[in-house]
């Protein structure tokens, strides 16, 4: 059996995840973290017992022996600088959405891995999730006939918006909704999406971050199939707890609904009252099993780069998604349709607005 030396940089949240997970895995010969807190690198040290533990992810970086990465830090902004190292040092990548924050970082960061012949992902876990695999089973063998709408209603709730949104100036259609696009676009391919129209309403977020509470996207595709993708960041605290997903797929031959609300496991204490566990997107180890799509997901990219076989997520599919959202953003604030692909007229007016947030008018 083949094994091989695997990093993880950035070991909050996620990278925990991943660190932990490989560290489980008989595929891993040697697990090297990166942390730059070093109470939570000890952490995860004590947790993981990797061959190496570092402050500074040049160390991953420098070290010919590792030649699988998972890129997990935050804030976002340092995506892209890490992964173009990580890529030009020849290392296949996993990369946690977003690909980067400017169009021009991901066609950058693409031409690396091109180059370099290096596998390249983007962590869009929910294409690991079994409800969406069996949706896409149903699309692909015929069973709902020719699928006429997508509907897709993520929210999160404030606790954790709050906690994503003091860390990053980004909006709830860039930091959720882009799991939603991401597997929807893949449910339907081979189509393409050609329209995005979007809106968005402010509320417990805008002081926060700035952002919109909730934004609601059609996408129109080039088969004529409509997408209504509705993500927010505003539930308060008592449900559902991280997450909560309602989907609806219809078609010409039939419908399929799909219940992601975490309602099916529901925990009342006197002390803690009613909570309802296993609802984050990531998933968590729970003794000896994994529940969620991050696990999997992990293992997956491993795999893919010891058996030369293309990951599930491709860096493209990954840009495109990005020119979604970022179409989202740009309608939302114009208030009118934007087309896709971008034109040199909407990238120039998505660096004004971006210009515009950055400095803090969000109006």
């Amino acid at each position: 059996m083949k094994q091989i030396e695997a990093a993880v940089i950035g070991t909050g949240w996620c990278g925990g995840i991943r660190a932990e997970t490989l560290s489980r895995s008989a595929l891993v010969d040697k697990l090297h973290i990166c942390e730059i807190r070093p109470e939570r690198l000890a952490e995860v040290k004590a947790l993981t017992k990797p061959a190496t533990a570092t402050l500074d992810y040049q160390d991953i970086v420098g070290n010919d022996n590792i030649s699988v990465v998972y890129i997990s830090t935050t804030p976002e902004s340092n995506h892209y600088p890490i992964a173009r190292d990580c890529l030009r040092a020849g290392k296949n990548v996993l990369l946690e959405k977003p690909i980067s924050l400017e169009l021009w970082e991901a066609d950058e960061l693409i031409t690396l891995a091109r180059r370099n012949n290096v596998k390249f992902t983007i962590g869009y876990s929910q294409r690991f999730n079994p409800k969406v695999a069996f949706a896409k089973k149903k699309i692909e063998d015929g069973t709902l006939g020719k699928v006429v709408s997508v509907l897709v209603s993520r929210h999160i709730t404030r606790t954790l918006g709050t906690k994503i949104g003091k860390r990053v100036r980004l909006s709830p259609v860039v930091m959720e909704s882009t799991h939603d696009l991401d597997f929807v676009f893949w449910l339907l391919e081979p189509a393409k999406p050609v329209r995005v129209y979007s809106q968005g309403a402010f509320g417990f977020m805008q002081p926060i971050n700035g952002s919109h509470d909730i934004m609601f996207t059609t996408v129109t595709m080039d088969n004529g199939v409509v997408v209504m993708i509705g993500g927010g960041w505003n539930l308060p605290p008592s449900y559902p707890n991280y997450c909560s997903t309602w989907m609806e797929i219809t078609g010409t031959e039939g419908a399929l609904i799909l219940d992601d609300t975490a309602r099916d496991h529901w925990l009342n204490t006197v002390k803690g009252g009613q909570v309802f566990p296993m609802s984050t997107m990531p998933g968590e180890q729970v003794n000896d099993v994994f529940a969620g799509q991050m696990g999997p997901e992990t293992l997956h990219f491993l795999e893919a780069c010891i058996r030369n076989t293309p990951p599930m997520v491709s860096a493209e599919s990954a840009r495109a998604v990005m020119e979604a959202y970022t179409a989202a953003d740009l309608s939302a604030d114009r208030n009118e349709p934007v087309d896709l692909p971008l034109t040199n007229e909407t990238i120039a007016a998505v660096a004004d607005f971006k210009a515009r947030i950055r400095a803090g008018d969000n109006k």
